[in-house]
């Protein structure tokens, strides 16, 4: 095994109904001037923002409201939060959504913290953030797992840029997570949250160096659990019993657990799609399913003993002839698997049609935003990125 540090300062409030004790469980962190962050309309609609700000009035919380995050959250938006926070002086964030609005409030959080710096600096890699303000987090779907992780993704919208910044400053202090904020989801959303669930954990499984055979055996588990609800769920989207199963397994797959022990994670596949979302603003889980195949066939011999035990452990095949096709056999089952629950394979069932030269500028702005080279399973170089984009064309 490799040497690691696992940090989860994160309290988590799981239960269903709990989104209304947010007030309470606020105050008990110190929040006195609270930025209540969201997206669209439908918080709105539904009642949930109400209900977040009737329990900071009870307990006599003072709280401004940000709407208006959008997939991919944009750094506008951002820098709205900051002008908004400091003219407020607030002194907590309290994102009430998905994995783009807990981004959204994160980097707000660090811009709060260092208010003459511009926050972008941290995404574009050009300094490290020294501060951030304390942020809680109500997921209202289950998908990214910002709710426990220290991880932020933001897109500049004006230059095409998305852009991820990991620091443990913003992880959040807690978590309200209630699974019946999820039953209103599209099922194309659900399963897009499912495939990103899965990623998280398939980043830190496809690496190659020392690992841990515990580390192993929760990830493996953590897979074939996320299948089968992500399979019940697209039959049945009111199935309460998965969407606690789904949203507790999408908290466990990015808050680090699933890779202690391990030498290296790859999130290629994350960050190859990081440049597809800027370019073309796709659904990231959606995203990332259209490339995953493409990037496993390119790195699956670097990386052969993984994606044997994948197929086997995971995947439930049975062992070809040789490794190479057990591990083909697993990759065409996480496939067919995409396909069951409705995730594209492809470009053109992603619904996007890149031209070669656009394929050539996502492989330039990767190369930038990753210094260089990326990956465990296989070293990724400029030239490997480009060809990986090039192949998704079904």
């Amino acid at each position: 095994m490799a040497d690691f540090t696992y940090f989860t300062p994160t309290k988590v409030y799981f239960g269903n109904g709990m989104a209304e004790n947010a007030g309470s469980i606020a105050k008990e962190f110190g929040a006195t001037r609270v930025l209540v962050h969201y997206g669209g309309q439908s918080a709105i609609k539904n009642g949930l923002i109400k209900k977040v700000t009737d329990s900071l009035d009870r307990e006599g919380i003072y709280h401004v409201e940000l709407g208006g995050v959008v997939p991919n959250p944009h750094i506008s938006k951002v820098r709205e939060g900051i002008e908004l926070g400091k003219k407020e002086k607030i002194d907590f964030l309290l994102p009430v959504g998905g994995g783009s609005v807990i981004d959204s409030a994160k980097a707000i959080a660090y811009g709060l913290a260092e208010p003459d710096e511009d926050v972008w600096d941290l995404y574009e890699h050009t300094r490290r953030a020294k501060g951030c303000f304390p942020i809680g987090a109500i997921p209202t779907i289950a998908a990214a797992g910002s709710e426990m992780s220290d991880s932020s993704v933001i897109t500049n919208e004006a230059e095409g840029k998305k852009r991820g910044y990991n620091d443990d400053l913003c992880k959040p202090r807690f978590a309200i997570m209630d699974p019946t904020l999820t039953l209103t989801l599209p099922d194309y959303q659900t399963q897009a949250g499912c495939a990103d669930i899965m990623m998280h954990t398939m980043e830190r499984y496809f690496t190659n160096g020392d690992k841990m055979e515990i580390t192993d055996a929760l990830a493996e588990g953590l897979l074939r659990t996320m299948m089968k609800q992500a399979k019940i769920l697209h039959k049945d989207p009111q199935n309460l019993k998965a969407r606690e199963e789904v949203m507790w397994t999408g908290s466990l797959a990015h808050n680090g657990l699933t890779g202690c022990g391990n030498t290296a994670n790859d999130f290629a596949t994350h960050r190859l799609e990081h440049e597809l979302g800027g370019m073309f603003d796709v659904t990231h889980g959606a995203g990332l399913t259209a490339l995953w195949p493409f990037w496993a066939r390119y790195v699956m011999k670097d990386c052969l003993p993984r994606f044997v035990k994948f197929a086997v452990n995971v995947m439930g095949v049975e062992p070809g002839a040789t490794d190479e096709e057990t591990a083909e056999k697993g990759i065409c089952a996480m496939e067919d698997f995409y396909h069951e629950i409705g995730m594209p394979t492809n470009y053109k069932e992603l619904g996007i049609d890149p031209t070669p030269e656009q394929c050539k500028e996502m492989a330039d702005r990767c190369e930038v935003a990753v210094g260089g080279s990326m990956g465990s399973a296989k070293t990724l170089v400029r030239e490997d990125m480009e060809k990986i984009y090039l192949m998704p064309r079904g």
